[in-house]
């Protein structure tokens, strides 16, 4: 079975969330707060889910005061999230960064010497496991997943699939579709998951694997179809669309929305912002949007986090071997 996560046990949620502080900015260590304007470094373009969920997280912030001076998102998408990671790593101590990440955080530095080791920086906090959806434009004749395989058969390998750049999530998702059913896909990349949703209804790719996020506003304009969900159960947004795993296929998948900070942050600002985030977890805002975009909120925090990120590393160097194997 190809599964790069476990969902965590729901209690061991509800035990960290009846940890949190009560509501207004969080009382860190020291009562250390930021001196100046926060920058929240966004591993992707502009438009996608991971920049859409940070401006969400900055927005919460703002509106439940939850920090004591503005944050602010900052873009910095180049090279698959190298751009960020590399910041990063050139800002290390610094307490007035913090960056949201996906699983490109794993694979980027898998994939290219940019001098970057996730293992030196700080973990603050994951607030949520998001989920993969097979779709295709809802013009298509393609119902089923057999269409689907089926079609794409047909294609003879110009069958184009849209995602945000080899190594990313969905690019890991194509080649485990290829390597389960020995097919050919043309892989064709966009700046980030809002263009790869705009270019499956403007058809000008025939199917992409983007988050519930990213095409749930076409779905409910009837303009995008659901074939296949890469999780465990199906989702409650789309209660009529079967998994992988329930039609034979054992695929499952899923990308962190964490936060970490450079190496050596100090202490203070790791409790300040871990403190922030445990609030924004409980927000109201948070709970719904979770809810409604078919995200898993999981947080986690510490050594622990740390643990995760590891593991998920290994687990995404075995894919990138398959993806790289030539497997289709």
């Amino acid at each position: 079975m190809i599964n790069v996560f476990t969902r965590r046990n729901a209690l061991a949620f509800a035990a960290s969330a009846a940890l949190a502080v009560t509501a207004g900015a969080p009382v860190a260590a020291a009562d250390w707060k930021p001196q100046k304007p926060v920058e929240m470094v966004i591993m992707a373009g502009q438009g996608g889910g991971a920049d859409r969920l940070a401006r969400l997280f900055q927005s919460i912030i703002q509106k439940e005061s939850l920090a004591s001076m503005p944050v602010l998102p900052v873009n910095k998408g180049g090279g698959s999230g190298a751009e960020a990671l590399r910041y990063l790593t050139d800002n290390s101590g610094d307490s007035h960064k913090i960056m949201a990440t996906l699983n490109s955080y794993y694979t980027t530095p898998l994939r290219t010497d940019i001098g970057v080791n996730i293992e030196e920086f700080t973990p603050i906090a994951r607030m949520a496991v998001d989920t993969f959806v097979l779709w295709v434009n809802a013009d298509s004749e393609i119902q089923t997943l057999d269409d689907w395989v089926a079609a794409v058969r047909d294609a003879g390998g110009t069958w184009k699939m849209g995602g945000t750049g080899t190594g990313q999530e969905d690019s890991l998702v194509t080649a485990m579709l290829e390597n389960q059913f020995d097919i050919e896909i043309t892989y064709v990349p966009f700046k980030g998951g809002g263009d790869v949703a705009k270019n499956l209804v403007g058809g000008h790719i025939d199917s992409t694997v983007n988050n519930p996020s990213e095409q749930l506003g076409f779905y409910n304009a009837g303009k995008s179809r659901p074939i296949v969900a890469f999780t465990p159960e199906r989702l409650a947004a789309f209660p009529d669309t079967p998994t992988a795993s329930e039609l034979g296929h054992d695929i499952v998948y899923w990308m962190q929305r964490s936060f970490v900070g450079p190496k050596d942050m100090p202490a203070e600002a790791v409790s300040y912002y871990t403190e922030m985030f445990r609030a924004l977890s409980e927000s109201e805002e948070w709970q719904t949007y979770t809810q409604e975009k078919s995200l898993m909120a999981d947080f986690l925090t510490g050594d622990a986090l740390q643990a995760y990120f590891l593991e998920e590393r290994e687990k995404h160097a075995d894919l990138l071997q398959i993806m790289d194997g030539g497997s289709s």
